[in-house]
């Protein structure tokens, strides 16, 4: 919850720009993630970059737990049966697993509301300035209503492959980062890191996925805002989105919102980390338990 609100405002700037078309028309000046910060601002207030934050909150905490919890079970499930060992091509499908877990247990629905919210550009302080959707309740109502409950679900293979390639690379990044710290460092064996490293780790390891998965997330971001076309499939409008973009705003266009998602994603993951961790011990210490350890057995 802490991390949503803190960062928030950095994910509503990222979907706006990855929505813009600016760039399309020769002489229009692209505009950074400063500038869009400050223009949302300007005509909507500093509270129009909590847009969608309701669906967050609501979202996030299920989040979390599905995420840690699925991936510490696919972890036993991949580790060898005799020694308990879980490769590094385990620990890599064990992230990607839990990462498509939780898309489509909750990041698909919370995304889908959360992009409706955002994209809207009315004012926060003119109370005549009445949007579609007032709130993350409502917008759920009206799109389940108007374009029934699969729109909820609309880009769930793109989210999937997001959150999926995401964790992937974030849990075994991290891993094998925390890893070698210990091996660094052997007077920490059996005890956790100092938190600041762990903080450390977590903020590398979670800038490394919205680098390596960038177009995915665009073009999932533009497929969200849009309500379905009759008789065209999924797979039809993730190439049509794909292809317009890069005929008419290039191949930057897949990279539009980077810097924000960055600066929103890998500080997350380091408070993440860093509680996971703390709370983990402390649960831990709390009751005895006997664990067979692998290498990657936590």
């Amino acid at each position: 919850m802490m991390e949503a609100l803190v960062c928030h405002p950095l994910d509503t700037i990222k979907v706006r720009m990855q929505l813009s078309r600016r760039g399309r028309q020769p002489g229009m000046a692209k505009r950074g993630f400063i500038k869009t910060g400050v223009e949302i601002v300007k005509k909507e207030t500093a509270l129009g970059l909590y847009k969608g934050l309701g669906a967050v909150l609501t979202g996030i905490i299920p989040k979390m737990a599905i995420r840690f919890t699925s991936f510490e079970w696919y972890k036993q499930l991949l580790a060898n049966k005799e020694t308990g060992v879980l490769s590094g091509q385990g620990l890599f499908l064990a992230g990607l697993s839990a990462g498509v877990t939780e898309a489509v247990a909750v990041v698909t629905p919370m995304e889908v509301i959360k992009i409706r919210l955002q994209a809207q550009h009315h004012s926060m302080a003119d109370p005549l300035d009445v949007p579609k959707y007032r709130n993350a309740a409502h917008a759920l109502y009206t799109v389940v209503k108007e374009e029934g409950f699969g729109a909820l679900y609309r880009g769930v293979s793109l989210t999937a492959l997001r959150q999926g390639s995401n964790q992937a690379v974030n849990f075994t990044a991290y891993t094998y980062f925390k890893e070698w710290l210990y091996q660094w460092q052997p007077e920490y064996q059996g005890q956790n890191l100092p938190g600041y490293q762990t903080t450390l780790i977590g903020l590398v390891s979670g800038a490394m996925g919205p680098m390596s998965n960038a177009p995915i997330d665009t073009i999932k971001t533009r497929l969200q805002k849009m309500k379905a076309e009759e008789g065209t499939t999924a797979l039809q409008r993730i190439t049509k989105i794909a292809g317009e973009m890069f005929k008419h705003e290039g191949i930057h266009a897949f990279y539009k919102g980077i810097t924000p998602r960055i600066m929103r994603v890998a500080p997350g993951q380091a408070v993440t980390f860093t509680v996971y961790e703390y709370l983990k011990e402390k649960l831990e210490r709390s009751k005895p338990s006997v664990i067979a350890g692998g290498r990657y057995e936590e």
